[in-house]
């Protein structure tokens, strides 16, 4: 990217662009065009053409969507396809059309086969049904991967994509229903800290395995894919390494300084029993993670404390 060009953040204010915008601005990019929702509905096409006709930005970081956990997923899912169709479809015809020199699409794993081998290659995509209780936001974020490809193919747009592992860190969504699990994690046991709870019971019985990536991590690898890849297939973005459910909340157990006890419901279902993502073809290419699972827990309570605290003033 060049340092003077005009970089658009979709979705600035969320976990994944809020990150991309402190990593950007770390590596002296300062042009830098920034939308809250209330100043520009990326689902209103008119509104999204006429931004782009007027700050005609270099580069997009597509990070904006409308994101949530099984019981979000569940209950809203007309939400979750449609919505983030119509943000994606929006964002990259407008950027190819105000001639974008560069545009990067970021997706989820639940892109992948429920029963996809492990770990998770980019070439698993499509080869067999999705996990059905997230499937309307993975049927949108692989619609938007193939419509980044048909835009290449057709128009030499370089539009590539990056699909995430399970990420975590400061702007994470901590609601107790619609969160994903390490930050519902971090709440409760935040909670039970506060309320002199002496057990705090998780559900399973802690053996799945899964992989989680700090944001901060996830924002340095989406600036290096802007500056060091152009291709057609998407590229996993991810740690390469894997922690039990069992001894992520242990982690956080000790990061929240709970003393209380931590019990298992094993009547309750444990999930997928592991869900890793390939990381080779990016780490090939001379990248790898930095910050480890125990300080970017401690970063993400230390953030979620410090904005309690805020409220409660």
């Amino acid at each position: 990217m060049d340092p003077g060009g005009k970089i658009f953040v979709a979705g600035h204010r969320g976990l994944v662009g809020s990150a991309i915008v402190r990593r950007l601005k770390k590596g002296g990019f300062t042009n830098l065009v920034q939308r809250t929702h209330k100043e520009l509905d990326l689902a209103r096409q008119a509104d999204v053409e006429e931004f782009f006709a007027r700050e005609k930005p270099d580069y997009v970081f597509v990070a904006a969507a409308k994101v949530g956990g099984i019981h979000a997923n569940n209950t809203y899912p007309a939400d979750f396809i449609a919505v983030n169709l119509q943000i994606q479809t929006n964002v990259i015809d407008a950027a190819y059309k105000h001639k974008v020199k560069k545009l990067l699409f970021l997706g989820s794993s639940c892109i992948y086969p429920k029963e996809a081998p492990q770990p998770m290659t980019e070439d698993c995509l499509l080869t067999g049904p999705l996990e059905p209780t997230n499937e309307w936001y993975a049927l949108a974020k692989i619609a938007g991967i193939k419509m980044c490809q048909a835009y290449r193919l057709q128009h030499g747009f370089d539009a590539i994509s990056g699909m995430p592992t399970n990420l975590y860190g400061p702007q994470d969504n901590f609601h107790p229903e619609n969160s994903h699990v390490l930050p519902a994690l971090i709440r409760r046991f935040h909670e039970a800290k506060k309320s002199g709870v002496k057990e705090v019971v998780c559900w399973g019985t802690g053996t799945p395995l899964r992989e989680f990536m700090h944001a901060d991590d996830l924002a340095d690898a989406a600036v290096f894919l802007m500056n060091n890849y152009s291709g057609l297939q998407h590229v996993n973005m991810g740690t390469g390494h894997e922690v039990s459910i069992r001894e992520l909340a242990e982690l956080v157990k000790e990061a929240v300084g709970y003393e209380g006890q931590l019990l298992w419901d094993s009547s309750k279902p444990d999930g997928t029993m592991r869900k890793l993502m390939d990381c080779s073809k990016l780490h090939g290419m001379g990248w790898k993670p930095s910050i480890s699972l125990k300080d970017g827990i401690t970063d993400a309570y230390k953030w979620k404390a410090l904005v309690v605290r805020r409220l409660c003033r």
